[in-house]
């Protein structure tokens, strides 16, 4: 099973120590903290900009197995109900019967008419969606590492607003690091963001 390929970054107090595939971050942060037993890193999945842990016990081959069987059940699991090679998911939805009604008239059945929907959807709304992912990443990361600092309120308001020269502006007396993740982060809010007001 190849190691996971999800992005991720770690940081040493304000200093980014890592970025990359999670088995890359976990193994540079395990020879940080062999150097550094007492050091505090944070690390944070670049996607949503949520903090994530890795189990960084045993050799470098025992942190890489546990990630790729860590990929390997969360794709099994993922694939238990439904049509596991197409990696269907059954999940409950409700509706009124009006709207069940007008699925099982759709070609295919109410499942297939409803992966058509989200689809056209997705498709639809794609600028939208990755405005709001790239803006809820960025909020979480600078809750966690620039609550504190100076302008955190106002770069915060400017990232939803859409205002990136403000949000530069806001966010350029950070430590360097943190300023410059935190503007990667939040680059496709502001590259998207007619999409979020259409």
């Amino acid at each position: 099973m190849e190691p996971s390929l999800a992005a991720c970054t770690a940081f040493h107090g304000s200093r980014q120590v890592a970025i990359g595939t999670c088995v890359e971050v976990a193994l540079a942060v395990r020879a940080l903290l062999r150097r550094q037993a007492h050091a505090t890193v944070l690390i944070f999945d670049d996607d949503s900009g949520r903090q994530i842990d890795f189990d960084l016990r045993g050799s470098e081959a025992d942190v890489v197995g546990r990630l790729s069987r860590s990929d390997h059940d969360d794709a099994a699991k993922a694939r238990q109900p439904g049509r596991p090679k197409l990696g269907v998911v059954a999940r409950e939805v409700t509706l009124l019967p009006r709207h069940w009604d007008w699925l099982a008239l759709q070609p295919g059945g109410a499942s297939a008419a409803l992966r058509r929907l989200v689809e056209a959807a997705r498709g639809a709304n794609a600028s939208a969606d990755i405005a709001r992912r790239s803006q809820a990443a960025a909020d979480r990361f600078m809750m966690a590492m620039a609550g504190n600092l100076p302008h955190y309120e106002e770069a915060a308001r400017a990232l939803y607003a859409g205002e990136r020269e403000r949000f530069w502006k806001m966010t350029q007396s950070w430590p360097a690091d943190v300023c410059a993740h935190a503007r990667r982060l939040a680059a496709g809010a502001f590259s998207n963001r007619n999409a979020l007001h259409a």
